[in-house]
C-alpha cells in the first residue's frame, strides 16, 4: 500500500488510461478524485471498479481547461478528503482531430494547446500550494512530443513537447519544497484514442516496427504512474519517461 491515506487527483481519470491510473492508485491506498469533463457514464463505471476492489474514490465533473473548472475540482477534493493533495496526475488532454497546417486556424491552435498544456498549468498552479513535502505530480506528454507526431498532429505534438518543458521547469521550481514533477511519454497504447485517430493498418505497421512487437496496455502505463507517484521514485524529478516498447529512444 504505497499510497496509504494519500489523496490523489486524476484529471481525465474516468476512462482508458485514466481508468487504470485511478484503479491502481486506489489499490495502493490512495483516496482518488476522479475527474471527467463529459463522459459521466464511464466515470461512474470507473468509480464502481475502484469501489468493488475495496478502494476509495469520488468522481467530479469539471472542465480543467478553465479556472472555474479547476476551482470546482479542488473544492470537491477538499470537501471529500481535506486540504492536502499528495498526488496530481495531469492526464486530461487530446488531439481533437488531425489537421494539416493549411487547415489549422487560430481557434483550433488555441483549443489543442489549451486542452493539453493550459489544463496542466492551471491544475499545477492550484494544487502545488496544497502539496506537502514528498508529494508528486505526474504529467502526460506523448511520443508525439518527442518525434513531432504523425500526419496532421503538429499542434498536438507541439503541445505535448511543451508539457515536457513545463515538467522540467516545475521540477526545478517545486523541488526545493519537496515536490517531484515528472511526465510520461506514451507511444501507441491500445485505447480509444487510437481507435479514433489511428487507422488499423497504421497500428499494425507500428506494432511490426516496435521492438516488442505489440501495442502497450493502459495498465502498464498506470503502473508506471504509480512508480513516479510513490516513494519508489523519491529521487526522480524532471524526467520525461518514455513508455513505447522501444519504438523511440530519447
Amino acid at each position: 500500500m504505497r499510497l496509504q491515506n494519500k489523496v490523489a487527483i486524476v484529471t481525465g481519470g474516468g476512462r482508458d488510461i485514466g481508468r487504470d491510473v485511478s484503479r491502481v492508485l486506489a489499490r495502493e491506498g490512495a483516496k482518488v478524485v476522479i475527474n471527467f469533463a463529459n463522459d459521466e457514464a464511464s466515470a461512474n463505471e470507473t468509480l464502481g471498479i475502484v469501489k468493488a476492489a475495496g478502494g476509495e474514490a469520488i468522481i467530479c465533473r469539471a472542465d480543467v481547461t478553465t479556472q472555474a473548472g479547476v476551482d470546482a475540482l479542488i473544492a470537491a477534493a477538499k470537501e471529500a478528503y481535506g486540504a492536502e493533495v499528495h498526488v496530481l496526475v495531469n492526464l486530461a488532454g487530446g488531439m481533437v482531430e488531425r489537421r494539416p497546417l493549411a487547415d489549422i486556424d487560430e481557434a483550433f491552435f488555441d483549443k489543442v494547446m489549451t486542452l493539453n498544456l493550459k489544463s496542466a498549468y492551471l491544475m499545477t498552479r492550484a494544487v502545488a500550494p496544497l502539496m506537502p513535502a514528498g508529494s508528486a505530480i505526474v504529467n502526460f506528454s506523448s511520443q508525439a512530443g518527442r518525434d513531432g507526431g504523425g500526419p496532421g498532429a503538429s499542434i498536438y505534438a507541439t503541445s505535448k513537447g511543451a508539457v515536457m518543458t513545463f515538467t522540467r521547469s516545475m521540477a526545478k521550481e517545486l523541488g526545493p519544497k519537496g515536490v517531484r514533477v515528472n511526465s510520461l511519454c506514451p507511444g501507441m497504447i491500445a485505447t480509444s484514442f487510437h481507435d479514433i485517430f489511428t487507422k488499423p493498418e497504421v497500428r499494425t505497421m507500428v506494432e511490426g516496427n516496435t521492438p516488442l512487437r505489440r501495442q502497450g496496455r493502459a495498465s502498464e502505463v498506470a503502473e508506471t504512474v504509480l512508480y513516479l507517484a510513490s516513494d519508489d521514485a523519491a529521487f526522480v524529478t524532471g524526467a520525461n519517461l518514455d513508455i513505447n516498447g522501444g519504438m523511440y529512444f530519447s
